[in-house]
């Protein structure tokens, strides 16, 4: 039984949804529109303004994709309607980040400046006002891209956990370390 595959999916008013004859689910919204290939042991409804995900079998494959596809359904419903954020904070003395043409530069203590293009469908934006230290906003529709290019750039510098220096998500805590100092008391 799968409690999560169970729960319907809340299509907004201004959400389209259609399927192929191939499986094929066309999510289209305010932000923009998506896709997702549907195994054939998953069947969608739409009934009274929502998504109601069924399995064909109870077989385990079928069983073990039934809450996966919800989910993934909803994220999609989320992202074309709403979007995704994610924040990430830039801490440490000369560490600064800018965007010229698409292209985040980042100066994070290396003898070379980095560049990172985004891919399509992710917007990134760089706020240096209003904050002590410059952060990196990334957007888009689709929650896994924009998880993995936030990733990929936290992964450019991770904070590390004696000063904490290094690129973190904005309500990241990072564990800090005494240094060798305290050891010597």
């Amino acid at each position: 039984m799968s409690r999560i595959g169970n729960q319907p999916i809340e299509l907004k008013d201004d959400v389209e949804f259609s399927i192929d004859a191939d499986n094929v689910v066309t999510i289209k919204g305010e932000k923009g529109s998506d896709t997702l290939q549907i195994h054939e042991g998953i069947n969608i409804e739409k009934k009274d303004g929502e998504l109601i995900v069924n399995r064909s079998s109870d077989e385990k494959f079928d069983r073990s994709l039934h809450g996966l596809y919800r989910s993934l359904l909803n994220n999609i419903v989320t992202g074309v309607s709403e979007g995704y954020k994610k924040e990430l904070e830039i801490r440490g003395v000369g560490y600064r980040a800018s965007l010229s043409n698409g292209v985040l530069e980042l100066t994070l203590g290396f003898s070379h400046p980095i560049y990172f293009v985004a891919p399509d469908g992710v917007d990134i934006e760089v706020e240096t006002k209003g904050r002590k230290n410059p952060t990196i906003i990334v957007t888009g529709i689709n929650k896994e891209l924009v998880g993995q290019v936030s990733a990929k750039i936290r992964s450019l510098r991770p904070p590390e956990p004696y000063k904490g220096k290094g690129i973190r998500y904005v309500d990241e805590w990072v564990r800090r370390k005494a240094g060798k100092s305290a050891a010597k008391a």
